[in-house]
C-alpha cells in the first residue's frame, strides 16, 4: 500500500491484513489509529474493539483444532477463525473470531469478536471489552445476568481549564469504548461502581506533588440515561474539584475524571459492572 498523507493528518494507512484490519504508519512506527484517523481514509471504525477495518471479515467457520495454539477441554465447545491462546475448560462455549488470550471455565459462555486477555467463569457470562473478568449469573440466556470487572487507566494533563479526560479501558492506547449489547439496549440495565485513584504528578496550580484522592462513583444506566453519584473516599492535599462519572459514547458507554486547571494527574479506575436483560 502506498499512499500520500492527506491535509491535515500526519499518519496514513500503511497495511491491511487477511482479516481486514488496517495498521497505520507516521511514516517511521506502525500504529493503531483511532476513529477520526480511520474513517478520514474511508475505511470503518469498530468503537467496541477500537481497530480500523477495509472489509468485514466473516468468521463463520468453525475451528477448534485448526490453530494449535488453542487448548480445549470439553464437548461442544467452538472458536471460529482467528482466534489464538484461548483456553476452554467447560461445554458449550464460543470464541468469536479474530479473539486472543482468552479464558473460559464453564457452560454457555461467550467472549466477542476481537476481545481480547479476558477471563469467563460460570456459566451464560459474555465478555464484551478487553481485559474483562466475568461471573456469568446463569440463566437461559449468553450475558443476561452476569457481574464483571475492567481496569481503565489515564492521564490529565490541564492548561488553562479543567476538562473531563476518558481513561482507556485495559490500559490501551485509542480503546475508550465499554461496550453495551446494543441488540437489546432496550431491555438492558447496567449497573456500576468505579474505585478511582487519581495522583497529582505535576503542575503550576496551587497545591503539591503527590496530592491525592480516592473516589467512588456510583449508579445504574438504561439506554443514555444514568442515575449517578460520586463520594470521596479519602483525600489529601489539594484535590478540589477533582470528580468521576460514566458518560455516553453513541450506544456505549464510556468513564471520565477531571482534576483542575494546571495539574496532571495520573488516574487508575477498577469499574464493577452489574448488568441485567430483562
Amino acid at each position: 500500500m502506498s499512499l500520500t498523507f492527506i491535509p491535515g493528518y500526519n499518519v496514513k494507512p500503511a497495511s491491511i491484513d487477511s482479516f481486514g484490519v488496517v495498521q497505520f504508519t507516521d511514516g517511521t512506527n506502525v500504529i493503531t489509529p483511532n476513529q477520526q484517523q480511520c474513517q478520514a481514509y474511508g475505511y470503518k471504525y469498530d468503537t467496541a474493539t477500537g481497530t480500523c477495518s477495509a472489509f468485514t471479515y466473516n468468521p463463520k467457520i468453525i475451528s477448534s483444532s485448526n490453530n494449535s495454539t488453542n487448548i480445549i477441554k470439553g464437548a461442544q465447545n467452538s472458536t471460529e477463525m482467528g482466534t489464538s491462546n484461548t483456553y476452554i475448560m467447560g461445554d458449550k462455549n464460543t470464541v468469536k473470531g479474530l479473539a486472543r488470550n482468552n479464558i473460559i471455565v464453564g457452560s454457555f459462555n461467550q467472549i466477542n469478536n476481537s476481545v481480547n486477555n479476558a477471563a469467563v467463569l460460570s456459566s451464560y457470562g459474555k465478555a464484551q471489552r478487553p481485559g474483562e473478568v466475568v461471573f456469568g449469573g446463569g440463566g437461559d440466556s449468553c450475558g443476561k445476568s452476569q457481574s464483571s470487572t475492567i481496569h481503565l487507566s489515564g492521564n490529565s494533563i490541564d492548561d488553562a481549564v479543567a476538562a473531563p479526560t476518558t481513561l482507556k479501558v485495559n490500559g490501551l492506547n485509542g480503546v475508550t469504548i465499554i461496550a453495551r449489547d446494543t441488540e437489546t439496549a432496550s431491555t438492558s440495565f447496567t449497573g456500576f461502581e468505579a474505585n478511582v485513584i487519581g495522583v497529582r504528578t505535576g503542575g503550576s496550580a496551587a497545591g503539591s506533588v503527590n496530592d491525592r484522592i480516592l473516589l467512588r462513583a456510583t449508579g445504574i444506566a438504561y439506554l443514555k440515561a444514568d442515575n449517578q453519584s460520586v463520594s470521596t473516599l479519602g483525600s489529601f492535599g489539594t484535590v478540589t474539584g477533582w470528580t468521576a462519572a460514566i458518560a455516553f459514547s453513541t450506544d456505549d458507554m464510556i468513564f471520565q475524571v477531571t482534576g483542575a486547571a494546571n495539574m496532571n494527574i495520573t488516574w487508575s479506575c477498577t469499574l464493577n459492572l452489574y448488568e441485567m436483560k430483562v
